[in-house]
């Protein structure tokens, strides 16, 4: 039953966590451009393609980097790109990664 509710909350409250500016993301994105690659698909298989990801997804991995609630693999990397971002930035980028084809 608590599941039911978890399941029911996400699925109102997620679609809200996301509304972003993709034109705005794009231009904010030159610095995931690195590791991520041009339009989110990424050449490395070290680093995860962003393109197609879902944008309340982006937006909550963003934010739990932020927190400093992700370790492991390239966490503190992503750490330190996050930490200047302000909340306007993630849901940008989100929106922006999650307006691409995969």
């Amino acid at each position: 039953m608590k599941y039911w509710i978890a399941a029911a909350f996400f699925a109102v409250a997620l679609p809200a966590l996301a509304d972003g500016d993709i034109k705005a993301g794009a231009q904010k994105a030159a610095t995931c451009l690195a590791c991520h690659g041009a339009e989110g698909k990424s050449a490395v298989p070290l680093y995860p393609n962003l393109a197609g990801q879902h944008a309340p997804y982006l937006l909550h991995a963003l934010q739990a980097y932020k927190k400093g609630e992700r370790s492991g693999g390239q966490a503190e990397v992503m750490k330190a790109f996050v930490a200047g971002l302000s909340d306007q930035d993630m849901e940008d980028l989100a929106a922006y990664y999650g307006s691409l084809q995969p």
